[in-house]
């Protein structure tokens, strides 16, 4: 008898720390004590099942001239209302490519002031649009372009070959054009 009551007593006191009471002393799992009162508006994503990562798009660069000058490619990520249409956003996934890549090759996704640099805000806004188009009204909350990187079509040198290690640029000078992920995995 003694030697069953051993593993129930050490199964007791294993699962005990993973329960915390809440105000009215029902017991609840601490994980979900410590997410309460966080809204999603700081994250870059939806609940778990919502988010779709969308396959890179490649958007041409223009100077105000119109001369090709380089390519932004994007990395992005869609946020479903919910997990079911996130099933269904999937299914559509060509045709919402098919309307972004329409989109980032009809106009520009450059900011105004530099044909270098990409118009995130903007590029995003459209970007909801589109897949809104395409899925409905109300079934797709978000658009998270992850990453962009850009590159020139006739750079100087070859940024792989010439640009220095971390460690040798000096301080406050950073890559002309880093990657940086707004998505977390």
């Amino acid at each position: 008898m003694r030697k069953a009551a051993i593993p129930v007593l050490l199964m007791l006191a294993l699962a005990a720390p993973s329960f915390a009471a809440d105000e009215k002393g029902a017991a609840k799992p601490a994980d979900a004590k410590a997410g309460e009162g966080k809204s999603n508006e700081g994250k870059k994503g939806g609940a778990p099942g919502t988010n779709v990562d969308m396959p890179y798009l490649i958007a041409p660069l223009t100077d105000a001239d119109g001369k090709l000058t380089g390519y932004a490619y994007l990395s992005s990520r869609l946020t479903a209302a919910s997990d079911v249409i996130a099933l269904a956003v999937r299914d559509k996934l060509p045709f919402i490519q098919d309307a972004m890549l329409r989109d980032v090759n009809a106009e520009s996704v450059a900011t105004a002031d530099d044909p270098e640099k990409v118009d995130i805000p903007g590029v995003e806004k459209r970007l909801l649009s589109d897949a809104a188009k395409i899925m409905g009204a109300g079934k797709v909350k978000l658009i998270t372009l992850c990453t962009v990187q850009i590159s020139e079509l006739h750079p100087v040198q070859t940024p792989a070959l010439n640009t220095p290690p971390e460690e040798m640029i000096p301080a406050g000078q950073a890559p002309k054009n880093p990657v940086k992920s707004r998505c977390e995995s």
